[in-house]
């Protein structure tokens, strides 16, 4: 199942879930663009949001508005839906209007092939290569791997610091993947002090040394982060 987290009164931007997109809210674009892939449900924390979803035909639901992050709100969606502990949920970003397909169902193969294996804890996540410009861009959040391609940090910051003038750049794609019992399990982790300060809910998972499984992809996509991002996904649709 594919779930949107979709907060109404964003502090950077506010109502951007709802600012429109070549003549669809941002929220209802994205929902449209993975609506052939698997079930889709948009976790809503107003009435607004759950109004014009239903009005373009995408299920929505209503949280709470006190959720501190989107995997939050997505675990109370799947917890009202009866969503058994195997199932395996995806956190697609209501900003996210110009996600691949391919990008999820690669996100997906990966959570497939956890499952397979039994892995303790069911995490995974997507990233691709970016150049050293773009990674001083402190709202493209960038990754460092391990041998094993499981993140060992995320931050807004330039990292991996360039010593040796060798250094790859590898910038996270905002999209998540659970077993619905490893979601479970990473809500009811306690909150981490590095995640307050890079403002990032992924870190939670690497404070408490759970594993998330990284998955490299070729995307152009990008998120709506700003009023700048916005003016530049409308040129699109012109």
């Amino acid at each position: 199942m594919i779930i949107i987290p979709a907060r109404l009164a964003s502090s950077r931007f506010p109502q951007k879930v709802l600012a429109d997109i070549g003549g669809l809210p941002m929220v209802v674009r994205t929902a449209k663009r993975v609506a052939h892939l698997d079930d889709v449900v948009v976790a809503a924390d107003d009435e607004k949001i759950i109004e014009i979803c239903k009005e373009h035909g995408v299920k929505a639901m209503l949280t709470s508005t006190t959720h501190k992050s989107g995997t939050d709100r997505i675990h109370e969606c799947a917890t009202i839906l009866g969503l058994d502990d195997n199932e395996l949920i995806i956190n697609v970003q209501a900003d996210e209007p110009f996600i691949e397909p391919d990008v999820v169902e690669s996100l997906m193969t990966k959570l497939h092939t956890l499952q397979e294996q039994q892995a303790a804890f069911i995490m995974g996540s997507c990233y691709n290569s970016i150049n050293a410009d773009a990674a001083q861009d402190p709202n493209l959040v960038k990754v460092v791997l391990d041998a094993h391609g499981n993140a060992i940090y995320f931050s807004r910051a330039k990292i991996p610091h360039n010593q040796s003038g060798e250094a790859v750049y590898f910038g996270h794609i905002g999209i998540y993947g659970f077993s619905k019992k490893s979601l479970k399990e990473f809500c009811a982790l306690p909150d981490a002090p590095i995640e307050d300060i890079e403002k990032l809910e992924q870190l939670r998972a690497i404070y408490h040394q759970k594993k998330i499984a990284m998955v490299k992809v070729a995307s152009t996509g990008f998120g709506i982060d700003t009023k700048e991002d916005l003016t530049r996904a409308i040129e699109i649709f012109l």
